[in-house]
């Protein structure tokens, strides 16, 4: 039986399964589209089999191969999807994150992947410099120009 950090696979789907769903629908706004590529990366999990030194390894692992899918289902597809085309209803975030989640959903995918992987996943800047392939400066910089976008939303909501 295969074993990724000590979980079986099926174990492994159930802890990292709304992780990975997450990651998806924030890159690409759009439940079915998600769908598809949450499939594929759980897919290569299983197939690929990688060893993994800890829990939080195979946790990066996910959501790095997340985030590669969502490019790659892009790039083939090449259609805009618009931000009002998504059924917020069919997307489910723990409710600690519905009103974040909200707000990032209104932010370019550059500064809503590193919000939404510091605040919803609380990495810290050299982890998510790791997991996205960049330099700490960009994702500091990212950070704080995402958060001035955050805070003219919710100023806008509630001056509006």
């Amino acid at each position: 039986m295969r074993q990724f950090a000590g979980l079986t696979y099926e174990q492994a789907v159930r802890e990292y399964s709304q992780t990975v769903f997450s990651v998806c629908v924030m890159r690409l706004q759009n439940t079915a589209d998600a769908e598809d590529c949450y499939q594929n990366v759980f897919s290569k999990l299983y197939f690929k089999s990688p060893d993994f030194s800890d829990r939080e390894h195979l946790k990066a692992w996910l959501i790095r191969v997340s985030v590669n899918e969502c490019k790659n289902y892009i790039r083939k597809n090449r259609r805009a999807v618009p931000l009002d085309s998504v059924n917020e209803q069919a997307v489910e975030f723990d409710t600690s994150d519905v009103d974040m989640s909200w707000a990032l959903m209104k932010t370019s995918v550059k500064y809503r992947e590193v919000l939404y992987l510091y605040y919803c996943y609380n990495y810290k800047v050299s982890e998510i410099a790791k997991i996205l392939k960049l330099n700490e400066s960009t994702v500091k910089t990212r950070l704080n120009r995402g958060r001035k976008l955050l805070k003219d939303i919710y100023g806008g909501e509630n001056n509006g």
